[in-house]
């Protein structure tokens, strides 16, 4: 007979109450305690395992970590839009390099790192790397766009603290072909010249500064370029550079309606691409930032000023019998007349003492302000930040009304002639000019009238009789009815005009009769060759280069050649309100 088990003794009923309070009823205490002691214990295994995976993190890497995102910021930062020409071909567009960076509190031994990496970039500055990674910083740069063989090379040595960061390189794959009006990109992808500045004046800096200029961001820049004509022109400027043996040589190309920059050439021009050769000071912009004596180009603007003033008529008469006396100063022409010569005859044989005739009937102050009109005595300001205030009397007398009246004793830049003659023959509308792409409707409403329509008529008949029989008949391509003004200026050397030292410049308009394009073309200091029996002036080289010019261009322009069109009196003044 088995014992019997005795009874467990009651639970007292204050312990019964506490158990029920706090566990509820029928519930296995022990159990429930273990299970909540081991959920404690991975809480707080988890919690230390965390906190001690940071640490390390922090401990190995958060210098680093945090000075490449600051860099990789900066990168996506200095993201810039394509600039594109009219016809959509790129002239300037961001690829990705890498650049070699140091984290110097990371290189474990300094000087192997120094010697492997110099050993292996021979062009990497010994003590100029030793210099950064010897700082406490966590972030250095030690070369700013290596090669991907460099990359590769500098990848398999393995040293610690070493890396690379994918930046925004500018390349320029036109090469010098628009330098001068695109400019260039510092190391930091940001502008410091030409078109490139101008991008970042409009913004692009601030949002490079807020982080919002990412490569996705940013549509193409379309300028009014013509890709097929900057070529053109500029091919056919190193020629006649060549041929000439001259200093300089620049030209322009410009739509007469919308004041469009459809190219532009400065030569010795420069390859963005290797921004060096831009500090050259023989290689800046001469059509924004040099300032000229534009030689008889000027005359245009005498004539234009007494035919607008209604005070004279093409066949008003002046004296050209003997040279042209004032002061001390003796006023002659390069090819003496010795008679009285009517209007279209001072402007077809570019005649000095003509000029200074009608300059003297007109009065000083009237030719200051027609002057000022024409926007030719204050700076000319366009999307390029590169441009010069021109070279203006500061006390203006008669003597300054006469050497201006031809060309000399004052000097502008040559984009600023441009868009005065644009205005003597568009209809007498000044229009700003524009590298960016302009509609006629929009050259229209910010145009302003500075001559009647019947002056504008008149000038451009002038041009066309100075193509047929006067100054610029080496330049009369056939079939597109070209017009044009010479120009020969002597430079001043030591204060005094040098005859064998010119600048030379030739504009032309086409078609005379609707005019759509003017072409300057100018060259500095060009010399005397066989082909040109001695001479040196605009008539024997500008002349005969600008008449190349027109015949490659006219085709890419559009400009459909027409042949046995009447002359200038009958097919331009006939159609003008007004027969002189």
């Amino acid at each position: 007979m088995s014992a019997a088990i005795p009874a467990k003794p009651a639970e007292p009923w204050r312990q019964r109450l506490i158990r029920s309070l706090l566990y509820g009823r029928n519930v296995d205490r022990a159990a429930k305690a273990r299970a909540r002691v081991g959920l404690a214990m991975l809480a707080f295994a988890s919690v230390y395992t965390l906190i001690g995976g940071r640490l390390v993190m922090f401990a190995i890497g958060a210098d680093a970590h945090g000075a490449r995102r600051a860099a990789a910021q900066e990168v996506v930062a200095t993201a810039r839009p394509d600039i594109v020409d009219r016809n959509g071909a790129i002239l300037a567009t961001d690829v990705k390099a890498a650049s070699l960076f140091g984290e110097p509190r990371r290189v474990i031994d300094k000087d192997e790192a120094i010697e492997l990496l110099t050993a292996t970039v021979p062009d990497l500055d010994e003590a100029e790397v030793r210099e950064r990674l010897r700082t406490r910083k966590g972030f250095v740069w030690l070369k700013r766009e290596v090669t991907a063989q460099q990359q590769q090379a500098i990848h398999k040595l393995g040293i610690p603290g070493i890396g690379f960061l994918r930046e925004n390189k500018r390349v320029y794959p036109t090469g010098n072909e628009v330098a001068h009006l695109i400019g260039l990109v510092n190391i930091d992808n940001q502008g410091i010249a030409g078109m490139e500045k101008w991008l970042d004046n409009q913004g692009l800096a601030d949002l490079h500064r807020a982080g919002f200029a990412t490569d996705r961001l940013q549509k193409p820049i379309e300028l009014s370029i013509d890709l097929r004509v900057e070529h053109a022109l500029r091919d056919e400027l190193l020629k006649a550079k060549d041929k000439f043996h001259a200093k300089a040589a620049s030209g322009i190309v410009s739509n007469v309606k919308t004041g469009e920059l459809v190219a532009m050439v400065s030569l010795p021009d420069f390859d963005p691409n290797n921004p060096k050769e831009a500090h050259d000071p023989d290689r800046i912009n001469r059509l924004t930032t040099g300032v000229y004596e534009m030689g008889s180009t000027f005359k245009a603007f005498t004539l234009a000023m007494a035919l607008d003033s209604g005070k004279i008529n093409l066949n008003s008469s002046w004296d050209a019998r003997g040279n042209l006396h004032y002061g001390k100063f003796t006023i002659h022409d390069s090819h003496a007349l010795g008679r009285f010569i009517n209007t279209k005859e001072v402007f077809t044989y570019s005649s000095n003492i003509g000029a200074a005739r009608i300059a003297l009937s007109q009065g000083v102050e009237a030719h200051k302000a027609f002057l000022a009109k024409m926007g030719q005595l204050t700076r000319l300001r366009t999307e390029l930040p590169e441009s010069a205030a021109p070279l203006v009397p500061r006390r203006w007398g008669e003597l300054n009304t006469v050497t201006i009246a031809f060309g000399q004793g004052m000097s502008v830049a040559p984009l600023q002639a441009v868009m005065g003659i644009n205005a003597l023959v568009n209809g007498g509308y000044l229009i700003p000019p524009t590298f960016l792409k302009r509609s006629e409707s929009e050259a229209a409403a910010m145009a302003k009238r500075v001559i009647k329509t019947e002056t504008s008529d008149k000038m451009r008949f002038l041009m066309r009789l100075n193509a047929e029989i006067g100054t610029a008949k080496t330049a009369d391509v056939k079939g597109y009815y070209v017009g044009g003004k010479t120009g020969t200026s002597e430079k001043v050397i030591n204060g005094r005009y040098a005859k064998k030292r010119v600048l030379n410049s030739f504009t032309a308009i086409m078609p005379c009769d609707d005019p759509k394009y003017q072409i300057l073309v100018m060259l500095d200091e060009p010399q005397a060759i066989p082909e040109t029996k001695g001479f040196i002036t605009s008539g024997w080289n500008a002349v005969p280069t600008g008449g190349k010019v027109i015949e490659r261009i006219a085709p890419l322009l559009g400009v459909e050649p027409r042949f046995d069109l009447p002359p200038a009196d009958r097919l331009i003044l006939a159609a003008s309100r007004t027969t002189q």
